[in-house]
């Protein structure tokens, strides 16, 4: 992979053109009644609706088809909470590859069954990502790592998010996207800040799962343990490729309670009748939270990022 390489619009471009017709082209709805809770004009771009059920898929495809054949006849391997787990091994089935990937021990089990119903295989940990990935990787000979954040192809992919916010509606005052590793994040931010600078990007992230705050203050990639019911956003450490990109391009990323997440899953499903998984509301939980002060009617685009959970498990967040 190349790290420490950026992503340039014309990038995205090409990973929409590449990845065109095996994705879905989702919807950017309008949310009247929960913007007007807020003050502001909102509107969802519907994520929850993309095949795997979250925009990781984007990512992966076109990394995946831009390996070569020796590439891909290795097998693939990655870590994730989950998300990138299902897409990976959806790519990798879809170019005739095999995908293994490591997941926590907590793992959601509707993601697991997803990455499994897909053809990919799980291994499960209770000892940190990346040292039982470096222990599959020994063990398989080398596969290659498909990397769920911190590759510019990943973060090409995840940008055509972003494209198509802005081809489907006018450019709006704020974007607000959830950052994890921040693919997503700084591949949104590359599209919006070459089309449109004057709107802003904010990123967001759970209190307990920082990581992106804390490398952008320590001036380089930093290490944790994430914790946070958005379990699509615990990721254990910085990108070398996002966090450049989100330092420049990037106007602030917000740190939000987990209670607030819980109450922008409970809103989001209320008022938009979207199904999102915590990370997908994320977005929301600035608002939830009183973190934001946008200019009334302000004009807000929030990413539903993904729908990946079991019902129990929806059930229980969704509980008073």
């Amino acid at each position: 992979m190349l790290y420490g390489m950026t992503t340039t619009l014309d990038d995205v471009r090409a990973a929409a053109a590449r990845i065109a017709g095996d994705v879905h082209r989702t919807p950017l709805l309008s949310a009247t009644s929960l913007g007007e809770r807020y003050g502001v004009r909102l509107r969802v771009k519907a994520e929850v609706f993309q095949r795997t059920g979250s925009f990781k898929i984007r990512g992966a495809l076109n990394a995946v088809r831009q390996l070569s054949d020796e590439q891909r006849a290795k097998g693939l391997v990655a870590i994730s909470a989950g998300n990138h787990a299902a897409a990976l091994a959806y790519a990798a089935r879809a170019s005739k590859a095999t995908a293994t990937i490591v997941m926590p021990h907590t793992a959601n089990a509707a993601k697991i069954a997803a990455t499994d119903a897909y053809g990919g295989e799980v291994v499960l940990t209770d000892q940190p990502l990346l040292d039982t990935l470096a222990q599959v990787t020994a063990e398989r000979g080398g596969p290659t790592l498909v990397h769920p954040f911190d590759d510019p192809n990943v973060v090409a992919g995840a940008g055509t998010v972003g494209l198509e916010i802005l081809e489907d509606g006018p450019p709006p005052d704020v974007v607000v996207v959830q950052a994890g590793g921040g693919g997503l994040l700084s591949g949104v931010a590359t599209v919006v800040k070459a089309l449109h600078p004057d709107t802003q990007v904010i990123g967001v992230e759970p209190e307990g799962a920082d990581v992106i705050s804390r490398s952008l203050a320590a001036g380089e990639p930093v290490g944790m343990v994430p914790v946070s019911v958005a379990d699509g956003l615990c990721s254990p450490i910085g990108g070398t490729v996002t966090l450049p990109i989100i330092r420049e391009k990037v106007d602030r990323v917000v740190r939000v309670p987990d209670d607030a997440i819980r109450q922008a899953m409970r809103e989001m499903v209320e008022r938009t009748k979207l199904v999102v998984e915590p990370a997908g509301a994320a977005g929301l939980a600035p608002f939830v939270a009183g973190l934001l002060d946008l200019p009334r009617g302000a004009d807000v685009v929030l990413i539903a990022t993904g729908a990946n959970i079991d019902a129990t498990l929806l059930a229980t967040l969704l509980a008073p």
